[in-house]
């Protein structure tokens, strides 16, 4: 029997005749040309591999979108607390636009909704309130309601229940029963508080109750007064809501009990505690992609790289996020302590938070904080420092000539601009933004295009003269990488080619695996016509091989006969 031995894509032979072992010598030649499948496998795989880990990154960064996006406002950022001196009578909230200060605040009455109840009422539920069909009509805050078809027969039961989910009346009034131990009366209530929000019956029908209502309670407004004012003897403060959130900017009042006799102190603070907190999620939250970068592009102590060490889809993503943590706030500039104009904080850096630089350190190319630094700033401004994370798109000013007045969110840009309008004292007569020419309305410019495109700009000095100046958009950290990150994690359009860098090269990824798929199935078909061909071929020779065989046993036997 032959005897066949193969490493590494060479076959041996030995020993060759009938009896000879073809499967052996088959399986040997299709064991050495699937070494180039073999080849080819193991290069998908390292395709797969990497996309695998794109796939994984792309994931994480649109969890850290995620987390940015519930933080990328002043009120999300920046908690203000609010103090009541009697928490009984008054409570309130504030957000990031009330000022740390103390306010005095005096409640003469709540506001209250209408209410009218029977005088007279039925013995149950299910007492019948008319023999024969009616109608019931109502007044609710100037607006004139009737309810038609009511059958002969509808217990009290029926029309509060009839009340209640009315198309005309149940976005209006609510109807109840009260049991006063003997008789069930119904209780007809307005919605909406306010001295506007009477109700009143202008046709009982048939009802059993006729026209016997009692108001058991009027309608009117909350009145307060604030900080002294009105004075006293001149009035109150109105609202019809209890919750009144338009009198203190930034903070809302949350009326309780009234008592004229009564002032109640309201202090604000700045919770500087959580906005630390916020700062430290944030830093959390990118040293999470930060540190997934690393782990798939460090090179060992032999300098054996990872799976996607020098890859530039990865460089991309990784300056990028670098670049925002590391330069100033879009729109934001120096502070400049002659004139007190800038921002106080137009950094990450000035609030002590930095990119590790130590090689040897466990957190080594991660953001760490200086939390001493951050204090300080705290201590110093509160404010600035949430308005470097999350300020919402901002437009400002750098000079009294120029009033930003308005800006579209999400068309133009963050950024600092130069302004120039030459007026010739009734009118605007040129204006660029950035060079580009702005469109004119009265004293008003608006960009059209460029990134300023929909900033709109006031000239408040009307004088004849050329006036030169500088406004800017700005925009908070949590936004700016919100944006990138939206742009590096964008999925790709086939039809455009285009897309963020990681779907790029995961497309382009997809098409070498596709074309590396294709090589395999061409090699399948081939090895396996050539395995077909090889069994056919040996076949024959085996069949060719036994007739010499025959042959030979014959001859010996003729010879042996000579003998």
């Amino acid at each position: 029997m032959a005897e066949s031995t193969y490493t590494s894509g060479s076959i041996n032979f030995t020993g060759l005749g009938n009896g000879t072992d073809f499967n052996a010598l088959i399986d040997g030649f299709i064991d050495v040309e699937r070494t180039r499948v073999t080849r080819l496998e193991k290069w998908r795989k390292t395709w797969e591999i990497k996309n695998d880990q794109f796939q994984e990154l792309n994931t994480q960064l649109l969890s850290l979108k995620t987390t940015l996006e519930g933080m990328n406002s002043m009120n999300e950022f920046m908690t203000k607390g609010v103090s009541s001196s009697n928490t009984n009578l008054l409570s309130a909230t504030a957000d990031a636009n009330a000022l740390e200060s103390t306010h005095s605040v005096i409640i003469n009455q709540l506001a209250t909704n209408d209410i009218l109840i029977t005088t007279s009422g039925a013995s149950s539920l299910t007492s019948s309130l008319t023999s024969t069909a009616t109608s019931f009509s109502f007044s609710y805050g100037g607006k004139q309601v009737t309810i038609d078809d009511i059958p002969a027969g509808t217990t009290l039961q029926n029309f509060v229940y009839l009340i209640n989910n009315h198309a005309d009346s149940r976005g209006l009034i609510q109807a109840s029963t009260i049991f006063d131990g003997t008789t069930y009366h119904l209780q007809l209530a307005g919605k909406e508080l306010g001295a506007d929000n009477q109700l009143s019956i202008t046709d009982a029908g048939g009802l059993a109750f006729g026209s016997g209502y009692t108001e058991t309670q009027n309608a009117q407004n909350a009145q307060i007064r604030v900080d002294g004012f009105p004075l006293s003897g001149t009035g109150w403060i109105e609202r019809d809501s209890n919750t009144v959130d338009d009198v203190i900017s930034g903070i809302t009042l949350n009326l309780k009990e009234a008592d004229p006799n009564s002032v109640i102190s309201l202090a604000v603070t700045t919770n500087t505690k959580d906005i630390a907190d916020k700062v430290t999620a944030f830093v959390d939250a990118v040293n999470v992609i930060r540190a997934r970068i690393i782990a798939l592009t460090k090179v060992d102590e032999e300098g054996e790289g990872s799976v996607l060490t020098g890859n530039y889809g990865i460089d991309i993503v990784s300056q990028n996020l670098k670049n925002i943590t590391a330069e100033m706030g879009q729109g934001f500039t120096s502070w400049n302590e002659d004139t007190l104009s800038g921002d106080k904080f137009a950094a990450l850096s000035q609030l002590g938070i930095l990119t590790d630089a130590d090689q040897g350190s466990p957190t080594n190319g991660l953001l760490i904080i200086d939390y001493e630094k951050l204090e300080a700033a705290l201590e110093e401004d509160p404010t600035a420092v949430a308005e470097l994370f999350a300020l919402e798109p901002t437009g400002v000013s750098h000079t009294t000539d120029f009033t930003f007045t308005s800006l579209i969110d999400g068309t133009t840009m963050p950024g600092v601009y130069d302004v120039q309008v030459v007026s010739d004292g009734t009118k605007i007569v040129s204006a660029t933004i950035n060079g580009e020419e702005a469109s004119i309305s009265g004293w008003e410019i608006t960009a059209t295009v460029g990134d300023a495109k929909g900033m709109a700009v006031r000239l408040n000095n009307t004088a004849a003269g050329s006036y030169d100046g500088t406004v800017a958009v700005k925009t908070g950290k949590a936004t700016e990488m919100i944006n990138e990150l939206k742009e590096l994690t964008k999925p790709y359009n086939k039809f455009t080619y285009e897309g963020g860098p990681l779907a790029v090269l995961q497309n382009n990824y997809d098409d070498i695996m596709d074309s590396i798929d294709d090589k395999i199935a061409y090699e399948e078909t081939r090895i396996e016509k050539l395995e077909r061909n090889m069994r056919l071929k040996y076949a024959r020779l085996d069949a060719l091989l036994g007739q010499y065989q025959l042959k030979q046993g014959q001859l010996e036997a003729a010879l042996a006969q000579l003998e």
